[in-house]
């Protein structure tokens, strides 16, 4: 018996990692891009990228917060490795003020947290 190719508009596993919920979404949107779809495979592979796209979202979430939590747990037990000589405190956790409105910021930087 000749085994099926999963299409990419089903789901591989119930928890997919995140590189393979990637690697999908990104073959989703790549088929909908280049292929001529009949609207019902399209909103098929919309409904399967939103939810790919929801799983990425979580695991990235869970991700910073992990990173943040041991952060924070580093700082807590090396404080004075955290305190630079100059007497302020700094790591990812200091809050950054945001650049006045309006200005036209040259450097879009992608922020991770």
């Amino acid at each position: 018996m000749a085994s099926r190719r999963k299409s990419t508009v089903e789901e591989e596993s119930p928890d997919p990692t995140f590189e393979s919920a990637l690697s999908s979404l990104e073959a989703i949107v790549e088929a909908m891009e280049h292929d001529h779809l009949p609207l019902e495979d399209l909103v098929a592979h919309y409904e399967q990228g939103s939810k790919l796209l929801d799983r990425c979202e979580s695991i990235l979430k869970s991700a910073r917060t992990r990173i943040e939590l041991i952060t924070l747990r580093n700082q807590t037990e090396n404080p004075l490795e955290s305190t630079p000589a100059h007497g302020h405190a700094s790591g990812p956790l200091t809050d950054q003020p945001d650049p006045p409105a309006g200005l036209d910021d040259d450097h879009d930087d992608i922020r991770l947290f």
